[in-house]
Formats: structure tokens, C-alpha cells, sequence
């Protein structure tokens, strides 16, 4: 017995430095990615941070904030930086589902119906103003981003990997906005807010060019492929058991006299403590990790405002 857990140990050695020399292998473009898009969107290292770690775990992410804050500059960075397909849509609120995965049309030549794709097909999908569409629209991006296909017309077609929906939403209390259902709320991995910047910021707003400007001159640093494997590295992050209970405890929090945190939210924030533990170099999880991504993977599942949930977090002790 002891020569088998022995031998366990040094294989778990050998396994943790392999997972070692991989995430500092891809320390230094995750770094130059936060630079990058630190020089677009000042002053939010925080939100840039908890977005990239969306992109790494291959969670979609919803940006909700009062229009002009930098919603879309934001969204429009993370697709240019990450080196993937990318595609926009802008909601309106005459848009049908057919707008956004496409179609079946008659081919009079060949005498049979053929598929249009959609903008849906792509690596990233912008999502731009996603509440000013009919709810039924909305609808038609359930089955895109919890499978990575979509159904027409009983035929299932799957979307290109790794697909990311980066989606950004006005305040319910502007004209021609709908509420977003809480099933397609619960297929975000986290719901993110700029708010104002600083006076700093917002002067070297106006001394600077164009964000736009600003973007198409960035050069990419990830390719389709580094993305793919850094998701992969993603799973391989340990997370303990004390981890594991700590989860369970604020899980616990959320469910006292309200609708909480389901078993999906649940892992949904085990997966992105994993994700900002890599972003920190890191091969483990620690309580820093789940406190970091806790508030923007729990608050729009439970309903209650950031300060609220940041409450709540506050509530169960560290063991």
C-alpha cells in the first residue's frame, strides 16, 4: 500500500509540473492580452480580468450599462485580441429568430431547399443591445450557447469551436427594452458592469484617437488554437476539497429564504475560479479566486444587486 501511494505521489508531482510549465508558458500572452485591453478600456482592470476569464473557460459573458459607457468598445477589443472569427449583430426590435440562425430558401436550380447560414455562425458573436429584441428572438441563443448548435427545421447544425457570446444589454427602464429571461440569463457565466470612469480616464478619452482607431491597430494575440488549449488547461486547474466546500457554503448563503444558486450556477462558479486561478499563474484554486468571479457569476442568478450578493459572499467564513 504505501508503494502504490508512492507511486501516486510522485505521478501527481510529475502531473503538476507539467501543469505547471503549461500555464507559465502562457503567462506572457495572457498578460500582453490584459495590456492590450487595458489600453482600450481604462481604468477597469478588474472587469477585463473577470472577461478574459470568460474567454479561457469558453463562458459567454453579458455586459449590462447605460448606453456610451463602453459596452461595445469592450466587446469589440476582447473579439480583435482573442484572433477568433467574429461577427456583430445589432438587436432591434423587429429582428426574427431566422435573423440570427439563418434560414432554409428554395434553390429553383437544384429544386431543393438549402441552409443560410446565419451570422450565429461564428467563433464570436457579438450580441449588441441584446434586450431590444422580442423575446422570441431571444430565445433562438438558447440552444446556441448551452450546446454549440442550432436546430432548424429538425435538422441540428453545429456552430464553429470554440463558439463565445460576448452580449451587452441596456437598463430595463429605457424604451423599447425586454427583460431577459432567467433561462437565458443562467447561459451567461457572468454579467459584468463598466459604469463611469474615472475622471482620469475619461480625460484621456477625450486627449486621445478614435477606440476604433485604437483597436484595428492591435495585433492579435491568441490564435483559435491557443484558446482551445488554454479551455483545456482551464479543467486541469485542481480545486481542493476545502475549495469544493467553500462553493458549497456560499451556494448554501444564497438559498436562505430566496430563490439561490442552482446546481448549474454552482459549477458555472467553480469553472471560473478556475479560470481566474490560471490568469494568476496559479494550478489550484484559492478562496482570493471564487471571491474574485463570485459576485458577477452569482448576482444575475439570484437576483439581487451586486451589493447584495457581495453581502452575501461576506456572510460565510473562509474555514
Amino acid at each position: 500500500m504505501w508503494g502504490t501511494e508512492k507511486v501516486q505521489k510522485q505521478q501527481l508531482t510529475q502531473a503538476q509540473q507539467q501543469l505547471n510549465a503549461q500555464i507559465e508558458s502562457y503567462a506572457g500572452k495572457i498578460q500582453a492580452f490584459l495590456t492590450e485591453i487595458n489600453t482600450i478600456i481604462l481604468d477597469k482592470e478588474q472587469q477585463t480580468k473577470l472577461a478574459l476569464s470568460c474567454l479561457l473557460v469558453g463562458g459567454h459573458v453579458l455586459f449590462e450599462d447605460l448606453p456610451g459607457l463602453g459596452k461595445t468598445t469592450l466587446s469589440s477589443a476582447l473579439s480583435h485580441l482573442a484572433g477568433l472569427q467574429f461577427q456583430r449583430i445589432q438587436f432591434t426590435n423587429d429582428m426574427l429568430a431566422s435573423d440570427v440562425i439563418g434560414v432554409n430558401m428554395f434553390n429553383q436550380k437544384e429544386h431543393q431547399f438549402e441552409f443560410k447560414q446565419g451570422p450565429i455562425f461564428t467563433q464570436i458573436l457579438l450580441a449588441d443591445e441584446i434586450n431590444r429584441c422580442s423575446p422570441k428572438t431571444q430565445s433562438a441563443l438558447l440552444e446556441a450557447m448551452e450546446e454549440g448548435a442550432v436546430t432548424v427545421d429538425g435538422v441540428r447544425y453545429s456552430l464553429p469551436q470554440p463558439f463565445w457570446v460576448i452580449a451587452t444589454q441596456n437598463p430595463l427602464f429605457q424604451s423599447g427594452t425586454y427583460a431577459l429571461p432567467e433561462s437565458q440569463l443562467d447561459r451567461f457565466l457572468m454579467r459584468l458592469s463598466l459604469g463611469y470612469p474615472s475622471r482620469f480616464a475619461e480625460k484621456m478619452l477625450l486627449q486621445q484617437n478614435s477606440r476604433h482607431a485604437l483597436i484595428a491597430s492591435l495585433a492579435h494575440i491568441f490564435t483559435e488554437t491557443e484558446i482551445l488549449n488554454l479551455q483545456q488547461l482551464v479543467t486541469e486547474i485542481y480545486v481542493s476539497d476545502t475549495a469544493l466546500d467553500y462553493l458549497l457554503d456560499l451556494a448554501t448563503e444564497t438559498r436562505k429564504a430566496r430563490h439561490g444558486l442552482s446546481t448549474r450556477g454552482v459549477l458555472a462558479l467553480k469553472k471560473a475560479a478556475q479560470a481566474h486561478a490560471l490568469i494568476e499563474q496559479r494550478s489550484f484554486v484559492t478562496a482570493d479566486d471564487i471571491q474574485a468571479v463570485f459576485v458577477a457569476v452569482a448576482a444575475h442568478r439570484i437576483g439581487l444587486s451586486e451589493a447584495e450578493t457581495l453581502y452575501v459572499m461576506q456572510q460565510v467564513k473562509v474555514s
